[in-house]
C-alpha cells in the first residue's frame, strides 16, 4: 500500500500467487518486459506480448502488465489506460445478489441525492450506473459467492487527475459498511 492510501496493483495480488500461475515472480517479469523494451510500448502491446509471446494467461497478462506500468511510473495507482483515474472498494455481505445490488444501489442514491441511471437486476452480476456532472461515475456491482451472499462493489470512476482517489475510495468504504 502506498503512503497515500492507493494501493498499487502487486497489494492484492501476493508474489507467491504469480510465480505458481506465470512460472515466474513478478519482477523477474518485470526484467524480462525491460530486456525487451517494453518500457517505450503501449498497454496493449505489453498485454499482447505477454500473452502471445511468453504464454501469459490474458488475465494474468493484464495484471502483470498493470504492475510493471505502476512499478516503472508509467502509471500511477488508480490510473486507467486512458490516463483518468478510478477508486474502487468491495466487501462480502449476507444478501442474494439482486437484494445486495438494491441495498448498495439505494445508498449510493442517497449519498449522491440521484437515481441510477440504470439498474440491470437481471443479470448474472447486477448492476447499477450513476453518472455525475463533469463525466464522472459511479458503478455498483454485485456477484454472487453462494450461500446467500454476494460481493458488493463500487468504482467511481472517470476522475481527471489522482489528487481525490484515497479520499473517494475512503468514501466508497464507508458507504460499502451501510450494507448487509
Amino acid at each position: 500500500m502506498t503512503t497515500d492510501g492507493i494501493g498499487s496493483s502487486g497489494d492484492g495480488v501476493g508474489d507467491a500467487k504469480v510465480r505458481e500461475v506465470t512460472g515466474r515472480a513478478r519482477e523477474d517479469w518485470f526484467g524480462i518486459l525491460d530486456e525487451a523494451g517494453a518500457r517505450e510500448w503501449s498497454h496493449p502491446e505489453i498485454a499482447a506480448w505477454l500473452a502471445a509471446d511468453q504464454g501469459v494467461d490474458a488475465w494474468w497478462s493484464q495484471h502483470l502488465t498493470v504492475a510493471y506500468e505502476q512499478a516503472r511510473g508509467i502509471r500511477s495507482p488508480g490510473q486507467r489506460q486512458d490516463g483518468m483515474f478510478e477508486a474502487s472498494v468491495s466487501r462480502t455481505v449476507p444478501l442474494d445478489a439482486v437484494a445486495a445490488l438494491h441495498a448498495l444501489a439505494d445508498v449510493v442514491a442517497a449519498e449522491l441525492a440521484i437515481e441510477p441511471l440504470a439498474r440491470n437486476t437481471s443479470a448474472r452480476h447486477p448492476t447499477a450506473r450513476f453518472h455525475l456532472d463533469g463525466g464522472e461515475f459511479v458503478l455498483a456491482g454485485s456477484s454472487p459467492r453462494g450461500d446467500e451472499r454476494s460481493s458488493i462493489s463500487l468504482t467511481w470512476g472517470r476522475m481527471p487527475d489522482g489528487s481525490r482517489v484515497a479520499d473517494v475510495k475512503a468514501t466508497l468504504r464507508e458507504w460499502l459498511e451501510r450494507v448487509g
